[in-house]
Parts: C-alpha cells; structure tokens; sequence
C-alpha cells in the first residue's frame, strides 16, 4: 500500500493522537509520520519491514505507546531516551541484542515487552525504572540474572526459554516483584535461593522445564513462606 492508500490513517491520527500502521510492508517510518510528531500519543508499526529507527524518533515526546512488534530492526537509538512520557514499549519479534545506556533515561515506562530478541545480558538499564509494572524478556539468550536486581520495580518479570543459570543473591530484595517466570532455562535447584523463597513478595514463581523436577521445590527452606504467600493470593483472587 502507497503512502497515498494510507492517507485515512494520517487524517485519523491527526484527530486522535493515534496512528495505526500496522502490517503494511513497510520498510521505514514514513515522513508523513513525523508531521504528526507534535500530537501522536499512540504509535502503532507492528509487523512491518523496518530495520533501522533513526534519531528523528525523538521527535515524538508526547508518545505513550510505541509498538514495533515484529520488525527487522537491530538496534534502539540513543534518541529514545527523549520519548519521555513514554508508558509502554513493544520491541518483541526482531534483532535487538542489547538496549542502549539511554533507555534508563525513560522513567514513566510501565511495561516493557522485549521478548524473542538476541538478548544475552540482562538488560540492567531496566534497573532504576520506578514505574515498571511488567517486563517480558522470554525467548532470548540471556544467561544470568545479575547482581542489582534490589533496584528492579516490576511486579512481574518473564524470563522463561532463555539460557539463565545463575540467579543474583539480591533478587528477593526486589521491591514488588510478584510473579517471576524461569521455564526452560538451565537452572540447577541449588541455583534457588532459600532467600527468593523465604524473603520475596514473589507468590508465584514458574519453572517448568529446568535441570529439576518442580516438586523438588518443596524440599527447599523457604518454601512454606512461599506457599504461604501463593495461598493468600489465591484468596484475596476469589
């Protein structure tokens, strides 16, 4: 589709604030989405072509939602970090094997969706991001969660299909993590901190598919405070 086909969705946005452009070939951002930089809260280009996001993002700084979910795109500009007020960044779906230093910048970010990249470090530049609610880095290749993580604020942190053998000994002083997924990665029970058992807000924690039987948990210390916890959320749900 031509940039003349998609003329309704400019006229749409430029009342709205919202930009649908999603699945239509395209292989960069259009120019005519830069004259809507002033007003767009709400930019969608999933599953599009796009390989390379240029400084002029940075154009956007009244962004809320920015979707490129299924793109080609390698690397997120320095640029990003101007995208102040944004609240929700969806990156899932294409090349990305590291975030840049800029990123910590973006502190009103709620959810983050990262997952089914080239990942092989934890992304710490998540660290520090009051507002985080949700982060989904499944499908990568990251091997450690790393030291730091008192500094993590999400309640829910998705990290299943990817390389993790190690666990930081800091991870249950994460001040709102809830929910924390680890299916099918390489981790060993010894890997399982009595800590992040005993000592977490975490209730529900999933591990599925590492180097133990999940029933194994129960022989660990702090797994009674765990259920204890899961149980009270499973009340407080009905």
């Amino acid at each position: 589709m031509g940039n003349s086909g998609l003329k309704q969705h400019y006229d749409t946005a430029s009342k709205t604030g919202v930009l649908q452009l999603s699945d239509h070939k395209l292989k960069e951002i259009p120019v005519e989405v830069y004259n809507l930089c002033e007003i767009l809260r709400n930019l969608d280009l999933s599953k599009n072509k796009i390989s390379c996001l240029p400084e002029e993002l940075s154009r956007f700084k009244l962004l809320k939602q920015l979707n490129l979910d299924t793109n080609k795109i390698e690397v997120l500009p320095e640029a990003i970090m101007n995208l102040r007020k944004l609240e929700m960044l969806n990156v899932s779906n294409n090349l990305i094997s590291s975030l840049p230093q800029s990123f910590s910048n973006l502190n009103n970010l709620k959810q983050v969706y990262l997952n089914n990249n080239r990942l092989k470090q934890f992304p710490t530049q998540l660290l520090g991001l009051t507002n985080l609610e949700v982060v989904e880095l499944s499908n990568n290749k990251i091997i450690e969660i790393p030291f730091g993580m008192s500094n993590f604020y999400a309640a829910e942190l998705n990290l299943s299909q990817n390389e993790i053998s190690v666990i930081s000994e800091d991870l249950h002083e994460a001040p709102k993590l809830k929910i924390l997924r680890l299916e099918e990665n390489c981790l060993s029970l010894d890997a399982i901190k009595p800590s992040l058992l005993r000592d977490s807000k975490i209730h529900t924690i999933n591990l599925d598919g590492n180097l133990f039987e999940s029933k194994q948990l129960a022989s660990l210390e702090g797994y009674n405070e765990y259920t204890e916890r899961y149980t009270a959320m499973k009340k407080k749900m009905f």
